[in-house]
């Protein structure tokens, strides 16, 4: 059995110029789960460095089990997928393996989502998940020119006072993360179920971002701009069912951090033809394109792009404000944001005079 590909409607040539563009322009990504980058390779080499028996005889094994019905039937190979992450080389490499998929790609910002609760339930330290992740993080700095942050995202399926504890734990690594995030199950864990954990964030001067609108309704995209206070929301393509969401996440920039191919993955859409990236960039919404979990929704930004300017025949003039609103949605300074914004015009005029 192998999985299907998504369905590449004939394009133009307007389209494929397009595509072209989005391959080779400057980008940012906002929503990576770094346990999500793990691709079965590396599962099944940290697997035997560390002693851990899989439930899979084989890689293909195991990419053959990626055929998913719903976000908690990935979230159950996903979870099986971290066992293998014990130490902090565990987490180095696997953070250093997407910057290099990340690099290739064109990314050169990006900020990283990392769910501590998934290791030390399992026994692992802390400190050791985020010092091996911000050691990759400082050498994709030195030696490939990727600058990034960290986000730890909470698991809303477990309780907000395992939250709390969790970020009690993580509070001696505080100069390593920048923000907090809600991500897991979303159907029946609305984000008011974590008002008081993510007061206490904001009391620490910490970014805030919260997974809601994906297969969640509406309503959890209200909670979470009113009660946790999010400053992005990670996928909320729901958001078009509501008008009057709709007309306050464009009037208050909002920026959704939106996951074409795990959308189609996880049965969001059927089909990228369908998917609501047009809408939501018509809409006026500062929408932008990520990966989520690249190594089991079939791929990394590069592929999410092509597939969505296939799919819905996106122009260039789309690809330029996808780009651009992936700086804008960003957690750096202006400074920095213009500097990238001004990358990207140069980039594309430069195409332009050499006829690409």
């Amino acid at each position: 059995m192998t999985l299907a590909t998504p369905h590449l409607p004939t394009v133009s040539a307007q389209t494929l110029a397009a595509v072209e563009l989005a391959l080779r322009i400057p980008k940012a990504e906002l929503h990576i789960h770094i346990e999500g980058s793990l691709e079965p390779e590396l599962i099944f080499a940290l697997a035997q460095r560390n002693g851990v028996a899989l439930p899979y005889p084989s890689v293909e094994a195991l990419r053959t089990a990626y055929a998913f019905t719903d976000l908690q039937s990935f979230l159950d190979i996903y979870y099986a997928g971290a066992s293998v992450l014990l130490h902090e080389a565990d987490f180095f490499d696997m953070a250093w393996a997407y910057f290099l998929r990340a690099q290739a790609d064109h990314v050169v910002h990006t900020e990283i989502f990392f769910d501590p609760q998934t290791h030390t339930a399992r026994g692992v330290p802390m400190g050791a998940v985020i010092s091996g992740l911000q050691r990759a993080c400082e050498q994709a700095r030195v030696q490939l020119g990727i600058s990034s942050h960290l986000i730890l995202c909470f698991l809303r399926h477990l309780s907000e006072e395992d939250a709390i504890a969790t970020l009690e734990a993580a509070l001696p690594h505080m100069g390593s993360f920048i923000g907090v995030g809600l991500d897991s199950s979303e159907v029946g864990h609305p984000p008011e179920k974590f008002d008081r954990v993510f007061a206490r964030c904001r009391e620490l001067g910490l970014r805030v971002v919260a997974h809601a609108g994906e297969e969640g309704p509406p309503d959890y995209i209200w909670q979470a701009l009113d009660g946790l206070k999010a400053e992005r929301i990670d996928h909320g393509v729901r958001c078009l069912e509501d008008p009057a969401l709709v007309a306050r996440l464009a009037a208050d920039r909002v920026p959704l951090t939106v996951c074409p191919l795990s959308n189609l993955k996880l049965c969001v859409v059927r089909d990228l033809a369908e998917h609501p990236m047009k809408r939501l960039l018509d809409a006026g919404l500062c929408a932008t394109v990520n990966s989520d979990d690249p190594a089991y929704f079939g791929g990394y930004m590069n592929a999410n792009f092509e597939q969505t300017v296939r799919g819905l025949n996106l122009t260039q003039d789309d690809v330029i404000q996808l780009a651009r609103n992936s700086f804008e949605a960003s957690f750096v300074n202006d400074e920095q944001r213009q500097k990238w914004i001004e990358n990207l015009e140069r980039t594309v005029q430069l195409g332009k005079a050499l006829g690409a």
